[in-house]
């Protein structure tokens, strides 16, 4: 029989190029016409980083993998798949328990000793590659040029240097820009907020960083890790970096930011590029100390703001932005507020209650059409039974192992009936009746599942209702 195979594909960086898939894709094929295998399809992500599951066409590969349609997935490397140890692991055993088999041009079948080997050396490289970048950046740093990233107020220089080498790095004040930045720092010093100054340079239709809008965050930052216009050092001549380092949560792929202790940030002075005079600088300080929101002994996590039904959800009906808490139990659109209204203009906000309870209620009316409750009854169940089907029932476990704990005391009281000394049972006797107890507590805690049902045709809910 001849097997269905699709090709996978990725390159990490924008600065590589994008025929580098195609490349992959064409030495894939030519794999699996000398295998006579029958390509069904590929996937690919491009300018993405193999540290992390968090993909597009990794996520749809596996999907297609758990819906058997394919049999073998054909690659360059293994690290093109992922670069991550945990995750190479996840991988294969997600696939090869859909009955997929892995082919990669540089090493062949994949098994076990690849995805041990393997993982560990490509887990090594990327640490590595990363120990290697920052000692390469702390060298421009320190050397006063740019450690990655602009300030807005400044351009970057690229020229040849005596040795034909292209050099990058260095900076010079832009002088339209410097302007803006003290306009910015004298408005603050004159009382004016970060929302009133970045709405009006959004009006004179000034581009911010990025050439973007202006935000009013964009402007107050955070002092204590120096980001945000006002408290960038860069602006008095002092070129502070590792002020934080970034770690990946594994659970979503997504960067978060740590600060670091100040006994490692790493100063230099580069005198030629200030901005702002150290006495208006010193004025802003004065005003931010005198505003600064007094610090509490909880956590960051303690201080979140709650999570509702349509938190992240809700967009603005005139400039499509996000709808964000602006006062207790009330939303507005996030760009009106925090980029003025010469963005957005719509300055009306809803309470949480009303906002919920009209949607619920359209839902509750436009869904019950019989041609879309039956989509999402099939929707639903397939996800309860892919989930069903990777899901270990933590009641079986218990409850197979206290019968194997009580065919162990049987065993140990045959042994005391055959005349075998207590004083030798005793001890282990103790320990499985302990762990007897504990099992039989876990198991009567527990709530038994329930199976899930679904009725194609709409039926009012009502309290104490049963399928």
């Amino acid at each position: 029989m001849t097997l269905r195979a699709v090709i996978y594909a990725r390159y990490s960086s924008d600065l590589q190029s994008a025929s580098s898939i195609e490349d992959q894709f064409r030495l894939c094929r030519e794999r699996a016409d000398r295998a006579g295998w029958q390509i069904v399809g590929s996937y690919e992500d491009a300018a993405t980083s193999g540290a992390s599951l968090m993909r597009p066409g990794i996520q749809r590969l596996q999907q297609d993998a758990r819906e058997r349609r394919f049999d073998v997935v054909i690659s360059e490397a293994l690290d093109r798949l992922s670069r991550n140890q945990a995750d190479i692991a996840a991988l294969y055993q997600n696939l090869t328990f859909a009955g997929t088999a892995i082919e990669t041009l540089a090493e062949g079948r994949i098994d076990e000793m690849h995805i041990g080997l393997k993982g560990t050396m490509n887990a090594l490289f990327l640490k590595d590659l990363a120990a290697k970048t920052r000692r390469g950046l702390r060298g421009r740093v320190e050397a006063g040029k740019s450690g990655g990233g602009n300030a807005f107020g400044y351009t970057v220089l690229r020229h040849m240097g005596e040795d034909g080498e292209v050099r990058r790095g260095d900076r010079q004040i832009n002088e339209d820009e410097a302007a803006i930045v003290r306009r910015i720092f004298h408005a603050y010093t004159e009382g004016m907020s970060p929302n009133r100054i970045a709405d009006q340079l959004n009006r004179e239709g000034i581009r911010g960083p990025r050439a973007g809008k202006w935000d009013k965050s964009t402007i107050h930052g955070n002092p204590k890790r120096g980001t945000g216009v006002l408290n960038n050092e860069i602006y008095i001549g002092r070129l502070v970096w590792n002020r934080q380092s970034f770690v990946k949560d594994p659970a979503t792929g997504k960067r978060q930011a740590r600060p670091n202790p100040k006994s490692e940030w790493i100063v230099t002075d580069v005198p030629e590029l200030r901005i702002i005079d150290q006495t208006l600088w010193d004025r802003v300080k004065t005003r931010q100390e005198g505003r600064k929101i007094e610090q509490t002994d909880k956590e960051a996590w303690e201080r979140r703001k709650p999570r509702f039904l349509l938190t992240g959800l809700v967009k603005c009906g005139c400039c499509g932005g996000g709808f964000s808490t602006i006062g207790k139990d009330r939303f507005g659109c996030s760009n009106s507020r925090n980029k003025g209204t010469s963005v957005c203009s719509n300055r009306t906000g809803i309470t949480r209650q009303d906002l919920e309870g009209r949607i619920l209620s359209i839902l509750s009316q436009q869904l019950m059409d019989p041609e879309l409750v039956k989509v999402f009854a099939a929707e639903y169940i397939a996800e309860r039974n892919r989930l069903a089907a990777s899901h270990v029932d933590d009641r079986a476990v218990r409850q197979k192992e206290l019968t194997k704990l009580i065919k162990e005391q049987d065993a140990l009281v045959n042994a005391l009936l055959s005349g075998l000394p207590p004083e030798r049972i005793k001890a282990k006797m103790e320990q499985l009746e302990a762990r007897q107890k504990q099992l039989e507590a876990e198991l009567a805690a527990a709530p038994r599942r329930r199976p899930a049902c679904i009725r194609a045709s709409p039926r009012p809910i009502t309290t104490g209702s049963r399928c």
